[in-house]
């Protein structure tokens, strides 16, 4: 008779962590496992979670990477009882395995599971292990991540490549083939970005208006401007405050222009397609440019820095890297090789196997 076990997730704060964790917790939970997340209530965890019907608790916790002194030393000051939450939260739930997609929502719940010396297993989706797992990488039962490079930071027999849970569609993306009209897909994620906005604005004057098509996701802060510039522009396409279909987006375009986060550059990779990746420079680790690094390495994009994308450098870097059609599908089955679909099921096969050599699970 297969055990039933509880599973704690941990991490939040944005979509990049709260939703690859969603995507292990519905497998976990199709296998007939209990599921409970710990979050803060303002992150985007209070609403994703309620919305899959996922048991969620709060704790109270700040961030303690590349923020001001201020802004430490309130989260110093209140790690303790934020650790005092967690540790509560582990007493009544009894998990047998806490799972981590990092993030300082997850610091408290892993500091309070080693003290407890309940298994961890984290998923790191970025080239370089944020500040969170970096401090506890020795402590980890498994660690599940998406770039080699990754790896280097945790203990070498505990470690594997899995990528990050990606939605099956992205991997559907059929390969594209170059046609006489290049179709760019700008993108600075679900709030924009004020760089590639105005890199994007700039570059209308610029194109060759016959040859090119744009897509463009400008966030809702500054979409109704941009919309109503590019309607006397002149330019081919579409500029829209979010798209709510991305994977059908990627389908259209033979290029995208992106931040480098860990979601996006998953996306690519499942997705095939090359890129200029534009690193967000606020990035705590600095992890976007380690992203964008690591894929420009395995030759799958190209990486412009925030300081220097202006639109004419945008239209010469597009330009170059469609000046031979052979170019970009290269550059798109080089982002491929980095997929790695099945990332939800084999973390759930990693917490059950962990869960089984727990004494002290089931339930």
């Amino acid at each position: 008779m297969k055990v039933a076990y509880s599973f704690v997730m941990a991490g939040g704060g944005s979509g990049g962590h709260v939703l690859p964790a969603l995507a292990v917790g519905r497998e976990l939970r199709a296998r007939g496992h209990r599921v409970l997340f710990v979050g803060v209530q303002r992150g985007l965890e209070a609403k994703l979670v309620p919305a899959e019907n996922f048991p969620i608790e709060w704790i109270e916790v700040g961030g303690l990477n590349r923020v001001g002194w201020r802004q430490m030393i309130a989260t110093l000051a209140e790690l303790p009882f934020s650790v005092w939450q967690a540790s509560r939260i582990l007493d009544r739930e009894a998990p047998a395995a806490v799972f981590s997609m990092g993030g300082f929502v997850a610091g408290p719940v892993l500091l309070a599971a080693v003290a407890k010396r309940i298994p961890i297993v984290v998923m790191e989706p970025n080239a370089i292990p944020g500040f969170t797992h970096r401090h506890v990488a020795r402590f980890v039962t498994r660690a599940l991540v998406s770039f080699p490079d990754a790896a280097n930071w945790f203990p070498k027999e505990r470690t594997e490549v899995t990528g990050l849970p990606i939605r099956q569609e992205f991997f559907d993306v059929p390969v594209k083939r170059r046609g006489p009209v290049l179709t760019v897909l700008i993108t600075g994620g679900s709030q924009g970005s004020r760089t590639l906005n105005r890199a994007a604005e700039e570059s209308w004057p610029l194109w060759e208006k016959e040859k090119v098509r744009i897509i463009h996701q400008t966030g809702t802060g500054m979409h109704e401007d941009l919309a109503a510039k590019f309607r006397s522009a002149g330019v081919a396409g579409e500029v829209v405050p979010f798209l709510a279909d991305m994977p059908r987006a990627f389908a259209e375009a033979d290029l995208v222009v992106s931040r480098s986060g860990m979601g996006a550059v998953s996306e690519l990779a499942a997705a095939g397609k090359p890129s200029i990746l534009v690193p967000f420079p606020a990035a705590s680790d600095e992890h976007q440019l380690k992203n964008a690094q690591a894929m420009e390495r395995a030759g799958a994009a190209g990486i412009v820095p925030d300081k220097d994308m202006t639109g004419a450098r945008l239209v010469a870097e597009v330009m170059r890297m469609a000046s031979t059609p052979e170019s970009l599908e290269t550059m798109g089955a080089s982002a491929r090789a980095f997929a790695k679909p099945g990332a939800a099921r084999r973390a759930a096969d990693v917490l059950e196997a962990v869960a089984r050599r727990n004494p002290q699970a089931g339930r």
